[in-house]
């Protein structure tokens, strides 16, 4: 594609897109949705529609801030990658080697990579686990340390649905010479220095008024089963619910797996940042090695997870997920969120895209997925198309 072709499907891109979500809206599978984008380190989009609070007919606009979810742990995973890139951590030491009280119960084996390959063998959430318990990153902190492995460690992928995030938060902030809050050195060490000035882990008060309503859409679906590892690792008093997550309290505090509250620049940002090979704007987070090291994929890539129904999940050694229809490329790092939200970098095209939304909607039919068009629909107005070849 020539120089001016591309400049032109660039500078057409917003209107198309924009043109997709409002289409979305319109058919009522999106409420609120904004999506931004990166192309070689460049804004190519920044477009929303719909609406924040149908309640009170508030709309979306590029300030809207929106739960992700587990989008939240591409930054967690981040966090521990600038500590390794500093020397202060060992993918494959002992976490007991920095946080002793983890080899409790038989898990003085659980290494770094296992917690980023979900491969720890604690995904369950602690007993009695309720939102206020949540809140507080000690008391979690001690009783995920204290939890008895499921399966025998590095042995089973067992999706650390919200125990990955204290798990490798407390490495973080154990290795920390200055030992700060993870919320702190999230903020510090990534969201400052790529001015990203959305990117909460722990919303600030003031903040609180801009932070789109959530909708469930799978409400009336029946809960997973009382016995299910899936259960086990997001018990209902702490589900991914609206009743959960916006409340106050959990909306204020720093819930490393899952409790991110970001806008879609912010996030965009972000993935600019491993789409530019650890670099963006002149801030240099990783080294362009490191980064392509995350789209190598784990070991036993495609054993079926217990904790998700006995689905494979493409995750990569860096802990990102790893490939697919939505991102377009088999080396992409990205993470999904409950409900649909995604971030993605592709270390091929330079594209970076973050995609919020706040009408939660998980299907099991790529069909029935009101994300996969609008990815579709980023990629195709950019130009860029699906490659489906194996890295």
């Amino acid at each position: 594609m020539g120089v001016q072709v591309l400049a032109d499907r660039v500078a057409e891109a917003p209107l198309l897109v924009r043109r997709a979500l409002e289409d979305a809206v319109a058919a009522g599978r999106e409420t609120g949705i904004q999506v931004c984008a990166y192309l070689g380190g460049r804004q190519v989009l920044d477009v929303w529609a719909g609406l924040a609070d149908p309640s009170i007919g508030q709309p979306v606009d590029g300030d809207t801030l929106f739960n992700v979810f587990s989008v939240t742990k591409a930054i967690t995973a981040t966090a521990l990658h600038i500590q390794a890139e500093r020397g202060l951590v060992d993918y494959d030491a002992p976490i007991a080697d920095y946080w002793p009280e983890f080899a409790a119960h038989g898990k003085g084996a659980a290494t770094v990579r296992h917690a980023l390959t979900h491969r720890v063998g604690v995904p369950q959430m602690p007993a009695g686990v309720s939102p206020e318990m949540m809140c507080d990153w000690d008391a979690m902190a001690i009783a995920i340390a204290d939890l008895p492995p499921l399966f025998p460690v590095g042995e089973t992928t067992a999706y650390q649905s919200m125990t990955f995030g204290w798990i490798v938060g407390e490495i973080v902030r154990r290795t920390d010479p200055r030992r700060r809050a993870f919320a702190d050195f999230v903020r510090q060490e990534i969201a400052e220095p790529l001015g990203c000035a959305d990117l909460w882990l722990g919303i600030p008060r003031a903040a609180e008024p801009r932070i789109a309503r959530l909708s469930d859409a799978n409400a009336s679906d029946p809960p997973p089963p009382a016995d299910s590892l899936f259960a086990a690792s997001m018990p209902p008093a702490v589900a991914l619910v609206p009743a959960v997550f916006e409340r106050p309290d959990v909306r204020r505090a720093c819930i490393p797996g899952v409790g991110g509250i970001f806008t879609a620049r912010s996030q965009a940002r972000f993935f600019a940042m491993l789409a530019g090979g650890g670099e963006l704007h002149g801030v240099r987070l990783l080294s362009a090695e490191r980064v392509a090291s995350f789209s190598v994929p784990r070991a036993m890539s495609d054993e079926p997870d217990p904790v998700m129904f006995g689905i494979p999940l493409p995750i990569s050694q860096g802990g990102y997920w790893l490939g697919g229809p939505k991102v377009g490329s088999p080396r992409a790092v990205w993470h999904p969120g409950a409900g649909g939200s995604i971030g993605w970098a592709d270390p091929d095209t330079g594209l970076a895209v973050a995609i919020c939304h706040n009408r939660m909607f998980n299907t099991r039919d790529p069909a029935a997925d009101p994300i996969l068009p609008i990815c579709e629909a980023i990629r195709s107005a950019l130009g860029l198309s699906r490659n489906e070849e194996r890295p």
